[in-house]
């Protein structure tokens, strides 16, 4: 509870000053850049300096779950290295930035000095939607968009770093924008990284019951803050015939929504 005040905290020093090392994320680099381009654009507009290292990699996340720590470690050391020394870095999906924050500093705890280097980078790291509200305290988009959306609250978005009310306080600010919320917003789209892979009854299972909360809404669109879960979801809407654009919340809230939703046919023209 006093980390998660702390974070709350506007920065002290001059916002000019600010710099921001922005993590793509892997999926957003190889399937979905716009998320990306939406992201660097709201972090510009609340007043950043922002840098997006080419020396970055993944998070580590896949060889974390599978219980490769060798390799999780190495992969940490190299982000660790590559991003502490901005004042902040943000990015576009609780998972990845779940990563960063909650699981570097458990992989060096025998390691004091990489310990260290750890638990200072995972302080000033921040999901994307978290940043703009409580770090930057932006309070205004402003854009306009007459549509009525719905919202999935990613497991490790929600679970590990406490992100529900950021993104719906910036959707608030869009005008003409309603937000009509589904059932069960908080549970499981059945994506969980790997576990659709080793386990695709059960996955199945759990986004058709989320697929069906979606559409009881009758929502234009549906948003979410992590990419795999909106793949996941999008994916088997399409498969079920359901016509319902979705996107990423950066796109909405940065006004780059002029193109096909994720997983639309058209996508694929632009990736």
């Amino acid at each position: 509870m006093n980390d998660m005040l702390n974070r709350q905290k506007k920065f002290d020093g001059d916002p000019e000053e600010i710099t921001v090392g922005f993590f793509v994320t892997c999926i957003v680099d190889l399937l979905r850049p716009s998320v990306g381009f939406a992201s660097i654009r709201l972090i510009e507009d609340a007043g950043c300096s922002v840098s997006v290292p080419q020396a970055q990699a993944c998070c580590g996340q896949p060889a974390y779950n599978t219980g490769d720590k060798v390799s999780s470690m190495v992969i940490a050391r190299q982000v660790i290295s590559v991003f502490e020394q901005f004042d902040y870095v943000v990015i576009p999906s609780g998972s990845c930035a779940g990563m960063i924050r909650e699981h570097y500093p458990r992989l060096f705890t025998s390691d004091l000095v990489w310990l260290e280097r750890a638990r200072r980078l995972s302080e000033k790291t921040y999901e994307l939607t978290e940043f703009l509200v409580d770090v930057m305290e932006m309070d205004d988009v402003h854009s306009t968009q007459t549509e009525i959306c719905t919202y999935h609250d990613s497991c490790s978005g929600f679970r590990e770093l406490g992100v529900q009310r950021q993104p719906r306080q910036l959707l608030s600010t869009i005008k003409g924008l309603e937000i009509k919320e589904m059932k069960e917003a908080t549970e499981c789209c059945g994506f969980g990284g790997l576990y659709c892979v080793k386990y695709p009854e059960i996955s199945t299972h759990i986004v058709a019951n989320k697929v069906e909360n979606i559409v009881d809404t009758k929502a234009d669109i549906l948003l979410g803050g992590d990419l795999g879960c909106l793949m996941n979801i999008a994916g088997y809407m399409r498969r079920r015939g359901t016509m319902m654009r979705v996107f990423h919340v950066a796109e909405v809230l940065a006004a780059m929504t002029d193109k096909p939703g994720i997983c639309d046919k058209e996508q694929t023209q632009d990736v």
